[in-house]
């Protein structure tokens, strides 16, 4: 095998094997205890004492955060995400919370003990937040459109069913409960678990088009806003994972009867596979074809091109003629002759079946066999292809390739003969280099490749278009309101993504692996600024009952919605129970909660119903969210 240039600018290694919580506590540790803090301790240390030595010593570290604001950063950010990956019986924080978690443990004993406040610049909040909106907005912008365009209306009402019952539960529950205003707006962002609505309702704040109530301070609302997150996020991420795994159980539904039935009515699974730009994307693998090597005996191929013929037999490409001393490559497309001694790629049966009755005697000739196979990664965009199940996109496309997985908003599908493409869907292909370069034209797609000059020219438009049109305010009944600069940057991003997958002049697809560490770094750097903000308030939020307000109305706005939708989806559109729990999960936002109905069906088939409600919710939850905020 081969890498080509391509191939070689997208492999991004992932390296699972350092304990990084081990690490990060050790540092952290290590910066409480090395010896020269002693010297910078407060007056009345004892040398001998080691008490003292430990008090000054978290002093001085204390001291140290306050006057570093980016070493607080950079420190919220290593404990964070140590802490993220704790799991306790397969369930653990993620990077964000456990971000968030990291900068209150350090900001608020920092300012209740010390006296000390962490004054981080608001700049770095906005500009992070914005970089993670459009992220978010390049990543669900092709399935936001072409899902609810064409063949999801099932999973759009899905979606719109969890959204809207989500919001409305939370709004007037919390109304109901004479809660203080950014509850609202932090339980939605928890219960719902997207963190970037905590973002927009923050927004509302700082813009303005929230009115702070006398006797209240932005920062007092700012840590409502996290606290009702906190509380609300851990408790429905955990409990949504069961609720979703669940719920066929609850019914009388066999499970694993219903993902077999689902694959019955698609046919066959697929094994998995790596993710689109990241490592091992690229590896061959064991695939079900072969080369196989003829003479040609039968007039009837005689005088045809390699090209022509591609066309006549999809699934039995030809990829090399030897003629004597010559070897021809299948891109010279040269016309057969008699003679000729052909290497032909295609299914095992096919070539044992038919081979020699079609072609003529089967022999060894090495030149012809020796074909070097290539894997790419094809971004399908604006084709007429689009709509059409696996099984027919394959047989028009034809040159000998072989379709090992389908991608969709980076989660990979069940590659199934009746899979039906989307636009925005990643084909993962594998055959020769020219065959690969063919079919790419033919499925009018474009293959991923990671271009850093146009991704920077791209993110810096869509900052700069979404500020712009995120300020604009409109006044209605004297409530004024604004998209603000980060839903702007989102909806920027759905538009360029959107007609970045359909224009290839545009610049193609956004890598990947690009758009993950733009998504994760944005969101918990903003993060990590918010908790070094409300940390020092974040107590005055957890006074009397109120925790055990969030946590009621988190649970009851995290796990209704989704057992409407399936009512819905399982009496009244009679959808298959492993697909509808996929629909489930995505319009609740909630990966774990997918991976855990493909864990109970026993099969990847809940993945099809995932991504279209995921998309659609995604936008429509942080319009949503700053509603709740500005009504507060």
């Amino acid at each position: 095998m081969t890498i080509t240039g391509i191939e070689k600018s997208h492999i991004f290694i992932r390296n699972r094997s350092i304990a990084a919580p081990t690490i990060c506590a050790r540092i952290f540790l290590l910066c409480l205890y090395l010896t020269p803090l002693a010297s910078f301790a407060k007056a009345g240390a004892s040398d001998n004492s080691h008490h003292n030595v430990l008090v000054n010593s978290m002093a001085f570290a204390f001291q140290y955060i306050a006057h570093n604001p980016f070493f607080y950063l950079f420190l919220s950010l290593a404990l964070g995400y140590a802490l993220g990956k704790v799991t306790i019986k397969g369930v653990n924080l993620g990077s964000t919370a456990g971000t968030l978690v990291v900068g209150v443990a350090i900001s608020l004993p920092a300012f209740s003990v010390y006296g000390l406040s962490i004054h981080e610049p608001s700049l770095i909040a906005d500009i992070f937040l914005m970089m993670f909106m459009y992220a978010i907005g390049m990543k669900v912008g092709p399935q936001f459109f072409s899902g609810i365009a064409r063949g999801g209306f099932d999973f759009i009402v899905i979606g719109l069913i969890v959204v809207f019952t989500n919001f409305l539960l939370v709004f007037f529950g919390a109304r109901l409960l004479s809660m203080e205003p950014g509850y609202a707006a932090g339980i939605i962002s928890g219960s719902y678990t997207v963190t970037a609505v905590m973002g927009v309702a923050q927004s509302a704040v700082t813009s303005g088009a929230f009115s702070i109530p006398s006797g209240m301070t932005p920062d007092q609302v700012s840590a409502n806003i996290a606290a009702g997150y906190a509380i609300s996020y851990v408790l429905s991420t955990v409990f949504t994972i069961l609720f979703i795994k669940y719920l066929p159980a609850m019914f009388g539904i066999d499970p694993v009867q219903a993902g077999k039935d689902a694959e019955l009515s698609f046919s066959t699974g697929e094994d998995n596979e790596p993710l689109p730009t990241t490592h091992g994307f690229s590896n061959v693998g064991v695939l079900p074809i072969d080369v196989r090597a003829y003479k040609v005996q039968h007039q009837t191929l005689v005088g045809q091109t390699i090209e022509q013929l591609f066309n006549q037999y999809p699934h039995a490409a030809i990829l090399k003629v030897v003629r004597g001393d010559k070897v021809f490559e299948a891109s010279d497309n040269p016309s057969l002759e008699m003679g000729d001694i052909i290497g032909i790629r295609g299914d095992y049966h096919t070539l044992i079946d038919k081979g020699q009755k079609s072609i003529g005697l089967e022999v060894d000739e090495p030149r012809a066999r020796h074909v070097e196979i290539e894997v790419a990664d094809i971004h399908l965009g604006h084709s007429q292809l689009i709509g059409l199940t696996i099984n027919d996109v394959m047989n028009k496309v034809g040159f000998g390739i072989y379709c090992k997985a389908l991608f969709r908003l980076g989660h990979l599908l069940p590659l199934l003969p009746q899979t039906v493409i989307e636009a925005g869907d990643v084909l993962r292909i594998a055959g020769s280099d020219w065959c690969v370069k063919k079919a790419a034209e033919k499925l009018k797609g474009h293959v991923v490749i990671e271009n850093t000059i146009t991704e920077s020219f791209y993110l810096a438009v869509s900052l700069m278009t979404g500020y712009f049109f995120g300020h604009l305010t409109l006044m209605i009944k004297g409530i004024p309101f604004a998209l603000s600069a980060s839903a702007g940057c989102m909806l920027a991003g759905i538009i360029f993504s959107y007609l970045r997958t359909r224009n290839p002049d545009f610049g193609g697809p956004m890598s990947e692996g690009a758009r993950s560490f733009l998504q994760d770094i944005g969101l918990n750097m903003f993060v990590a600024v918010l908790a070094a903000t409300v940390g020092p308030k974040i107590l005055q939020s957890f006074q009397g009952i109120v925790v055990i307000k969030i946590a009621g109305l988190g649970l009851i706005a995290a796990l209704t919605p989704p057992f409407i939708s399936w009512l819905y989806g399982l009496y009244i559109r009679k959808m298959n129970p492993a697909i509808l729990a996929g629909a489930c999960a995505g319009a609740r936002n909630s990966t774990p909660g997918m991976k855990a109905a493909q864990e109970i069906c026993k099969t990847d088939m809940p993945a099809l119903g995932y991504p279209v409600p995921y998309a659609l919710t995604s936008a429509i939850v942080l319009i949503l969210g700053y509603i709740a905020m500005v009504l507060s």
